[in-house]
């Protein structure tokens, strides 16, 4: 597991249960406002790591693949905190995602906002945002390579480091 830089990091997932067990890991650390966006191909994980990362953080509902609905919107029972699940898929242009009125739910600082196919919206993302680039390698491996912009989501990701390599 490369580490590229104090923003970056690199993690093979060696399975699908591994890419979940990684996103509730990365769920735990998670408690209102942040932005996790996911980019990549079809079939490299990016709903399993999403189902993973809303378990870790506490969804009390199945995760299922928003990409008809766009965003499906999921609760804890310890708070009042919500999680979105947003997909992009279907979207062919940032107006689109703007008539959606993300812009008011990513960065809101009693949500936390995951986005499949984030890349079909770059410009709508706030700075602060944790971005995960997924790629395939086989049939079985998957590729993570996390990208950190600013503060908060740097510590997120330094927590991160640690549990996944013990330094």
């Amino acid at each position: 597991m490369p580490i590229l830089s104090a923003d970056a990091l690199e993690f093979i997932s060696r399975s699908p249960e591994q890419t979940r067990r990684v996103g509730a890991r990365l769920g735990t650390l998670l408690t209102g406002g942040e932005v996790i966006a996911l980019e990549g191909d079809l079939g490299t994980g990016k709903t399993v790591l999403a189902q993973g990362i809303g378990i870790g953080w506490g969804v009390t509902t199945q995760l299922l693949s928003p990409t008809f609905i766009l965003i499906r919107r999921h609760t804890r029972h310890q708070d009042k905190g919500y999680f979105y699940h947003i997909d992009l898929y279907r979207l062919t242009s940032t107006q689109e995602a703007l008539d959606l009125g993300l812009e008011e739910l990513l960065g809101n600082p009693g949500a936390v906002c995951v986005v499949e196919w984030a890349d079909r919206a770059p410009d709508i993302f706030p700075e602060e945002t944790l971005w995960i680039a997924l790629r395939a390698l086989d049939e079985q491996r998957r590729s993570f390579i996390f990208r950190t912009h600013g503060n908060r989501h740097r510590l997120i990701l330094e927590k991160l480091r640690k549990e996944l390599t013990g330094y």
